[in-house]
C-alpha cells in the first residue's frame, strides 16, 4: 500500500490524479502515516465491513420471496479484495467483519490484479477448496495462514466473488453486477459450477440495488440477505452422564457427555443441555439414546430422546 499511496501522490502532484482526494484521505486515514511499510499481520480494517447473514430454517415467513436472486452458500473463507483506481492493492481475512489479516500475496494468486473500476472499490467473495479434500473448509481457512507461498500454490483452492461495493461503482440490479466481475475475470456465485464444492445452505438477496440498500442493515447484518440453513437429520448416540458447567458470565449450565460420535466433519462427545427444563422437557437420563444434530454446523445440539 505504501507503493501505491506514494505512486498516487506523485500523479497527483503531476496534474494527473487516479483518484480523488477524498478517497486518497480515506486510505492515507487507514493505511498511511507510520502504517505504512509496517507489515501488519492482524487488525487491518476492511474499507466497508464485511456483515455476516441471517440465518433462517424456512422460508414461510419471508415476505416478498420473488424479488430475491438464490444462490448457493458456499462453504470456505470468506475474504475482501481492494481495488483502487482498478488495481489490487488490499486482500484481508474477513477477521470480525471490521478488521482482517493481510493476505494479499495469497490472494493476487488466486484474482485478477487489475479491473476496469474508478475510485475505490471492494469485492468480497469466498475462497473455496473441492470435496474431495478430507474437512475441505478446514483446508481452505487453514491455507491462508500459510506462510510459505510455495506451499499455497499447491493447494487447490479458489476465488468466488459475491458482492462488490464502491462509491464509484453502482449497477442498478446486484446480478449486474456479478455479471460485470463474472466479465472481469472473476468466478461469481451466480454461475460457479459448485457441485464438487462444500455448500452449507442457500443465500437468498434482493436484486434491486436500491430496495437492498434501502432496507439497510442491523448491527450484524443486511436486511435485504439471509441464509437458509438446511436442518439436517441427526446422528443417535448414547448420553453417558452429565455434568455442570459455569460459562464466562457466571451461569451454571448442564453439558451431556456423549458416546463420541461423528456429525458431519467433526466428532462431537459433548452437547449443551440450556438447564434443567431442557433436560425435563426431553425426558432425558443418564444411559438414553438420543439424536444429535450441530446446530448452524456448528453447536452440538440433543434434538431428541430416541426410543425403540
Amino acid at each position: 500500500m505504501r507503493d501505491f499511496l506514494e505512486y498516487a501522490s506523485k500523479c497527483y502532484y503531476e496534474g494527473e490524479p487516479i483518484i480523488s482526494d477524498a478517497e486518497f484521505d480515506v486510505l492515507w486515514a487507514n493505511f498511511g502515516g507510520a502504517n505504512v511499510g509496517y507489515t501488519v499481520t492482524d487488525g487491518v480494517p476492511h474499507y466497508y465491513r464485511m456483515y455476516s447473514l441471517q440465518k433462517v430454517f424456512s422460508l414461510e415467513n419471508v415476505p416478498e420471496l420473488q424479488d430475491y436472486i438464490c444462490t448457493p452458500k458456499l462453504d470456505g473463507a470468506a475474504v475482501s479484495l481492494l481495488y483502487v483506481a482498478g488495481q489490487l492493492q488490499l486482500g484481508l481475512t474477513r477477521g470480525d467483519g471490521n478488521l482482517g489479516r493481510d493476505i494479499t500475496d495469497k490472494l493476487a494468486t488466486l484474482v485478477p490484479g487489475q479491473i476496469q473500476t474508478p475510485g475505490i472499490v471492494q469485492i468480497t467473495g469466498e475462497v473455496v477448496c473441492p470435496s474431495r479434500v478430507p474437512n475441505a473448509r478446514n483446508v481452505a481457512a487453514g491455507s491462508l495462514n500459510l506462510k510459505d507461498l510455495n506451499e499455497f500454490h499447491t493447494r487447490p483452492l479458489t476465488f468466488v466473488a459475491y458482492d462488490i461495493h464502491g462509491d464509484r461503482t453502482f449497477f442498478s440490479e446486484w446480478t449486474i453486477a456479478m455479471n460485470f466481475l463474472a466479465e472481469s475475470g472473476f468466478n461469481v456465485v451466480t454461475t460457479f459450477d459448485y457441485l464438487d464444492y462444500p455448500t452449507d445452505g442457500k443465500v437468498y438477496r434482493i436484486n434491486s440495488t436500491k430496495k437492498f440498500y434501502g432496507m439497510g442493515y442491523t448491527a450484524h447484518h443486511p436486511r435485504g440477505a439471509f441464509a437458509l440453513k438446511e436442518q439436517k437429520a441427526g446422528v443417535v448416540t448414547q448420553l453417558l452422564d452429565v455434568v455442570w458447567q459455569v460459562g464466562k458470565s457466571g451461569v451454571v449450565s448442564p453439558v451431556a457427555i456423549l458416546e463420541p460420535v461423528t456429525v458431519g466433519d467433526a466428532t462431537v462427545s459433548r452437547a449443551t443441555l440450556h438447564n434443567i427444563e431442557y433436560i425435563r422437557e426431553l425426558d432425558l437420563e443418564i444411559g438414553c439414546m438420543v439424536e444429535v444434530i450441530r446446530s448452524g454446523e456448528i453447536i452440538p445440539r440433543i434434538l431428541k430422546r430416541v426410543t425403540d
